[in-house]
């Protein structure tokens, strides 16, 4: 959530909406959980910021949750967000199938769908974009307790996930290896002119690390998440921020080349890539060379968790080899955590292969209190992700829902 405190924009009336934007990101963020801490936060009158902490209350937005600890005079009454106070749309877009759900202002998921959209198989924007706009519609409605999308509680804004790298700017996907028909297509244009609400479009990495950054029980600053599956994504998060680099390419080393990956072609146009070798489609190719019968990821992950002999040796030695180049990322960037998601992530000797070699490779110091876990938030990560990321966008903004 937006952390930065300061005197807010604005004259600082109750009723003016920029002041109601950072009142609703600090109690949303935790770094102010009563009218005194808001007052400190930002720099106004305890009177001013009272009587527009109770036109929240009154709004359904805010609600008090009991008494603080004394610091010298009256108990404090604390101050958290209502789950029903607002809400934006999220999207986690695949090469088969998309995930929607609602996040409110509290941070909470819900409400999420599965649909299939065939991007991979050439489901252009428009037609993949349609589909999540109409579920976008069930959510609204429903959360409006069956109104009309127009007539009721609206969305106060949107964010999508997409497979492959992003122009932030332009907010389209730019040149996806995996999205025939996507490239330049302004996505975040299209959802807002359809919705009417601002709409934020990232890589599904990115988010995906954000989301698990912000989702784990075990607190850190900085962060790497890998998602091994039939691809191989990767981001960083610093400081509770995703870190993107210059061209937003940071983080994805699923195309560092790599001495075992030989002359195999990889989607990128190079050869001898990481993903070539240690993703799921990599291993799916090898037991199909080998004669066996297996079709995609999921069938390779039943044979090796059923103990299948070559299967869980081809999931080893994946973990093994992207765990030999995570060494470098981890030596460079000295992360807090690692958090490892994704379908590969659920097979046991792929994890233990992944540690073995960050402890073997890697500097102690770095190693020396390295969290290196399963992802927690699962395949709701993106979602989590992307509503961390319009909320930040939102909450920087006048509030709709709390205007007067």
């Amino acid at each position: 959530m937006v952390h930065a405190p300061g005197r807010p924009p604005g004259d600082g009336r109750p009723g003016d909406p920029a002041l109601t934007a950072r009142i609703v990101a600090l109690i949303s963020s935790g770094a102010a959980t009563s009218r005194t801490e808001l007052a400190r936060g930002l720099g106004l009158a305890a009177s001013t910021v009272s009587l527009r902490v109770q036109e929240l209350i009154d709004l359904g937005v805010v609600r008090e949750t009991g008494a603080g600890p004394s610091r010298g005079g009256r108990r404090p009454r604390l101050l958290e967000l209502c789950s029903g106070g607002g809400f934006v749309l999220v999207a986690d877009v695949g090469g088969t199938h998309a995930r929607a759900g609602v996040v409110d202002f509290t941070g909470a998921l819900s409400d999420v769908e599965e649909i299939p959209v065939p991007v991979a198989a050439g489901a252009g924007p428009e037609a993949t974009l349609d589909l999540l706009g109409g579920v976008f519609d069930d959510l609204v409605r429903r959360r409006a307790g069956g109104e009309s999308a127009t007539e009721g509680i609206g969305a106060s804004g949107i964010g999508i996930a997409l497979p492959g790298p992003v122009d932030l700017e332009r907010r389209c996907a730019d040149s996806p290896s995996r999205m025939p028909g996507w490239d330049g297509f302004p996505v975040g244009r299209w959802l807002e002119e359809r919705f009417g609400v601002v709409t934020v479009v990232e890589n599904d990495a990115n988010l995906m690390a954000l989301g698990e950054h912000v989702s784990s029980a075990h607190p850190v600053r900085h962060s790497v998440t890998v998602k091994a599956g039939s691809a191989i994504g990767s981001g960083i998060v610093v400081d509770g921020v995703v870190y993107r680099g210059a061209d937003g390419a940071a983080g994805d080393f699923s195309h560092a080349r790599v001495p075992a990956g030989g002359a195999i072609p990889c989607s990128c146009g190079n050869t001898g890539c990481l993903e070539t070798i240690a993703s799921g489609a990599a291993l799916v190719r090898v037991l199909q060379d080998a004669g066996r019968d297996v079709t995609d990821t999921a069938q390779v992950i039943r044979l090796a968790r059923s103990g299948d002999p070559e299967a869980t040796t081809l999931v080893r030695t994946a973990g093994r080899h992207l765990g030999e180049v995570l060494c470098t990322v981890v030596n460079f960037f000295n992360p807090g955590a690692v958090f490892l998601g994704g379908g590969l992530s659920t097979v046991e000797p792929f994890v233990a292969a992944v540690r073995s070699q960050l402890y073997e490779g890697c500097h102690p110091l770095v190693t020396q209190r390295l969290l290196i876990a399963r992802a927690s938030a699962g395949a709701d990560a993106g979602l989590v992700g992307a509503g961390r990321s319009v909320l930040d966008r939102v909450l920087a903004q006048p509030l709709p829902v709390a205007v007067r």
